[in-house]
């Protein structure tokens, strides 16, 4: 039996009125924001802070990022964002997210970050203690 995935972070949320569009419901944009949102909470985990994660002389950018709706999310309604690690390359990693209303998934995210040289923006492996911090959760095959 293999042991559920582990989040990295789980942030909660309220949705707040200007996020909101003429439907009344959450604009698909706002979504994204969410994730973005949840991935700094996972560095505040992993590292302490944004600052401290770029003080490991890494950064990540986003390559790759696909949203599936489920439900709508509405004015004050209470979200939790949870952030799970699903794959860990040499210069790349692949973030599922899951948008939470009361239990009852409303909303999933994959994201695709490649890991970059600061200084130079290209791509480059992110350092041992980087990789470890996030190998630590990674599902278990």
């Amino acid at each position: 039996m293999t042991e559920p995935r582990r989040p990295i972070a789980e942030m909660p949320l309220r949705v707040r009125y200007h996020e909101c569009d003429g439907q009344g419901i959450v604009f698909n944009a706002h979504y994204m924001a969410y994730v973005d949102m949840c991935a700094f909470e996972a560095e505040k985990v992993l590292f302490g802070s944004h600052d401290e994660f770029l003080a490991q002389r890494t950064d990540v950018v986003v390559a790759e990022a696909n949203l599936k709706f489920r439900a709508p999310a509405r004015y004050d309604d209470a979200l939790v964002v949870s952030q799970y690690l699903s794959h860990l390359g040499t210069t790349s990693m692949i973030h599922d997210f899951e948008i939470r209303r009361g239990g009852v998934l409303i909303s999933e995210a994959t994201v695709r970050y490649v890991f970059i040289d600061p200084a130079t923006l290209r791509p480059a492996a992110p350092p041992d203690a980087v990789r470890k911090a996030y190998a630590g959760f990674l599902p278990e095959s």
